[in-house]
């Protein structure tokens, strides 16, 4: 199973490739959007200003790597602006549109009572069965760096969390595609379950499309 942590030059990459191979996947850190293209699954880290991580991304050549993977079905696993980078826009950089994966936009935290950025341990609480949470106690306690989140309505399995009086999506699992707001890789022993389950899924996902 030939996976890729792209490297864009935005993002977390040692602690998340330490993590991915703690976890047993056998990921390969690359700049190169050929290398990409032949993967199996690939992981889309992010960190920073959503105008610098999206300008970052595109001209780094793995926009349409990413598009056609998503596309054609493989395992996808975003982390933080990684997710974000899947909306159609966000408040952080008016104008600037995502890629539009998809249909919602990105927010800033507006509730007076708590501190932005959110910095540090909270939970999340899942509905649906989420493959990507399998095994993991509900109300789990991840670690989140936001000041922004994502806001758009699905019925695909996933997580919320609460800061404050606003609640938010903190985890997206439907198919091929998962995403996190918060990060697995500081998250320690339920960051690491949760990245051994996208190992499980992405076989699996890779088994059944060969069938």
């Amino acid at each position: 199973m030939k996976t890729v942590l792209i490297d864009y030059g935005a993002g977390n990459l040692h602690s998340v490739y330490k993590a991915l191979l703690k976890a047993g996947l056998e990921a390969k850190r690359s700049a190169d959007p050929a290398l990409a293209a032949a993967a199996d699954v690939l992981v889309l880290p992010g960190q920073g200003h959503f105008r610098q991580v999206m300008e970052a991304f595109l001209s780094s050549g793995f926009e349409p790597v990413v598009r056609r993977h998503l596309a054609r079905g493989k395992p996808f696993l975003g982390i933080c602006v990684g997710l974000q980078l899947l909306m159609q826009s966000s408040e952080e950089a008016p104008g600037v549109p995502g890629l539009g994966i998809l249909d919602g936009i990105v927010k800033r935290f507006a509730d007076p009572s708590v501190s932005v950025p959110q910095m540090g341990w909270n939970q999340f609480f899942s509905y649906g069965n989420p493959p990507l949470l399998k095994g993991i106690p509900d109300g789990s306690f991840a670690y989140f760096a936001n000041s922004y989140y994502v806001d758009f309505s699905d019925s695909n399995p996933g997580a919320i969390t609460h800061y404050g009086k606003t609640s938010f999506k903190s985890v997206v699992s439907q198919g091929h595609l998962h995403a996190t707001q918060f990060h697995p890789e500081k998250s320690q022993a339920v960051g690491l379950k949760i990245l051994a389950n996208f190992k499980d899924i992405a076989q699996h996902v890779l088994n059944a499309s060969v069938l």
